[in-house]
């Protein structure tokens, strides 16, 4: 997988789901600490320190605006995570392609000639 040194760091990152809500808030553009804390309902220290981890990972960008820092999501980050779960998710695909032709075949079989 390509970039996997940094993967580990992804999915551990990810592994809150306060985490991934921090993501999700992020996706309609950067927003202030502020404005994650009433978005989410967390307390503003731990908001901060979700948002540390998520930056060590590369996930999120801060950038300043005077007194106030922006936050921004960096979806590349998160192709790790992507062409791993693509793996599963063609494998599941196949799986469920093999059940339906089996229970088609089922139903053939039950039909009266």
């Amino acid at each position: 997988m390509a970039g996997s040194s940094t993967a580990p760091d992804v999915f551990n990152a990810t592994a809150r789901a306060d985490r991934r809500e921090i993501l999700d808030a992020l996706i309609s553009g950067e927003k202030p600490v502020g404005e994650l804390v009433g978005d989410l309902s967390l307390p503003q220290p731990q908001v901060s320190k979700h948002l540390r981890v998520l930056s060590e990972a590369g996930l999120v960008r801060c950038r300043a605006d005077g007194r106030r820092r922006l936050y921004s999501l960096e979806p590349e980050r998160l192709r790790p995570m992507h062409e791993w779960l693509a793996k599963h998710e063609q494998a599941w695909n196949e799986r469920m392609d093999r059940m339906d032709d089996y229970l088609k075949e089922l139903q053939r079989e039950g039909e009266p000639e």
